[in-house]
């Protein structure tokens, strides 16, 4: 892997450096400071009172530029980001799909400017502003329109700031996958614990319930780590507290992550069918046996059908299922066998993961260790995946991107209509709070005024079980101001 030394005095536009840097140069390891030995190339960026100079000598490149941004703030921050791009663009003769954006939430960007611009023409308008600003058109443009749209739709049925969703964490899985970033622990590991673990959730679950009574409950969300990992019992206990102790007058949603095939069975969907939960995900990530064993998913293609199947029997209506996009090894002809499969089950919901390859991740440095780089054609993958959702008659309805992401692309979600995940919508374009419990787990507080503001719980088992009355002392902060 080559390396490319990155050289900045303007702390504040490291971010957008690195971000636009490693997209217009992928598998390029971009570094700072005391990592940069046995560097192959060098992007300086020189900013003194508002002039800027940049300089690129990598991969056979030798390009230099110099501007000059304005002295305001975030007028500068958007002059330096165009330039930038520009700069990349011209000298590697590429344009990004998402042209400069570096951020997660492309379509609240969007639908910010189409209720900014208003109007008959609004959508050209907004076409023009968008490349103006962001350097974006095309066909990922007109996704995150059509996104939009759609999603303003739905938005308008779901309480805003005066409403609030719960996210409980399960942080326990049958066996941790290579690429995974989440909050996951081996089921094995801390089966002796699990019961204190579901205390401790219900202490959450009993101050939120008496803190957001002046709020609706629009959507309950239980994920992972890998859920259905809990026994039948543990499920039933914990499935019990929640509907007895949170107000469901108001619920539209309730999802569980049953994602790993070899967790569930008919006992645990039993259970789960007593509760009124109405949208359930069973997640294969790839259909290729092979692929499901390098990455640690101690189950085969066929039992995830299995576990599809028996999940339908029992009676469940809006299934989604997750898929990922760059998996190592894999090919085009993967991905098309993948959707092609998927199509003869139906669900009603599919999420579409463009891989990203975190930097201190185990995948990362599994790869690392055998030389491995993806090269996969992304933008034919990602056009297989819309052609089967389409074939199913699912449309995209949410979108989002993180950093690192593969081919510079998104995640995206597509349903039948009816069954979009509104706990997915509600996380990214922060319109309403979110309550998060559990280990690992980020709370959200969206203020009247557009203000966010957030609060972690510690991803430590031991630590979150010993410091559980800590991280409700945070929320009360949060959410109360600690009142």
């Amino acid at each position: 892997m080559k390396r490319i030394k990155i050289q900045i005095n303007k702390t504040e536009r490291e971010y957008d450096v690195y971000a636009l840097l490693t997209s217009f140069f992928p598998g390029t390891e971009a570094v700072t400071g005391e990592e940069a030995d046995n560097i192959d190339g060098v992007f300086e960026v020189s900013e003194n009172g508002g002039t800027v100079n940049l300089r690129l000598d990598f991969d056979g490149i030798k390009e230099t530029e110099e501007f000059v941004v304005s002295s305001e703030k975030d007028e500068a921050k958007k002059e330096f980001g165009i330039r930038l791009y520009d700069f990349l663009s011209k000298a590697t003769g590429k344009e990004l799909p998402w042209g400069n954006l570096t951020g997660i939430r492309p379509t609240k960007l969007i639908r910010t400017m189409i209720e900014e611009e208003g109007g008959e023409d609004v959508l050209n308008t907004v076409r023009e502003r968008a490349y103006a600003e962001r350097r974006l058109r095309g066909e990922k443009l007109e996704l995150g329109i059509d996104i939009a749209l759609r999603e303003t739709e739905i938005m308008s049925r779901i309480h805003h700031t005066d409403g609030y969703s719960v996210y409980v964490g399960i942080p326990f899985c049958p066996s941790t996958c290579l690429y995974c970033s989440f909050t996951s622990n081996p089921v094995f590991k801390y089966k002796d614990k699990i019961k204190d673990y579901l205390l401790a959730l219900k202490k959450e679950l009993e101050w939120t319930a008496s803190n957001m009574s002046d709020k609706y409950l629009d959507t309950i969300y239980i994920g992972g780590g890998t859920p259905t990992t809990l026994g039948a019992e543990q499920l039933d206990e914990l499935l019990s507290y929640i509907t007895t102790i949170l107000p469901f007058e108001h619920v539209k949603e309730f999802t569980i992550e049953a994602g790993r095939a070899d967790s569930i069975t008919a006992e645990k969907l039993d259970v789960i069918r007593k509760y009124p939960i109405n949208r359930i995900s069973v997640n294969p990530q790839t259909m290729s046996n092979e692929t499901l064993k390098l990455i640690g998913r101690n189950h085969t293609v066929e039992q995830f059908v299995e576990a599809f199947k028996l999940v339908r029997e029992k009676g469940f209506e809006n299934i989604n299922t997750d898929i990922i996009i760059g998996l190592p090894g894999e090919t085009i002809e993967d991905v098309k066998h993948t959707m092609d499969e998927l199509v003869k089950l139906t669900p009603d919901s599919l999420t579409v993961h463009s891989l990203a390859i975190k930097r201190a991740s185990r995948l990362k440095r599994w790869m690392d260790e055998n030389e491995l780089e993806i090269t996969m054609d992304y933008d034919e993958a990602m056009r297989i995946c819309a052609e089967g959702a389409k074939a199913m008659g699912l449309n995209p309805y949410y979108l989002y991107r993180q950093k690192q992401m593969a081919g510079n692309l998104e995640n995206t979600g597509y349903s039948l209509p009816g069954k979009e995940g509104l706990y997915n919508i509600l996380i990214m374009e922060e319109i309403q709070s979110i309550v998060a419990i559990g280990a690992g787990s980020v709370s959200k507080c969206v203020h009247d005024n557009g203000l966010i503001e957030r609060c972690d719980n510690v991803k430590d088992i031991d630590l979150y079980l010993e410091k559980t009355d800590e991280m409700i002392n945070r929320k009360t902060l949060l959410f109360t101001g600690g009142a």
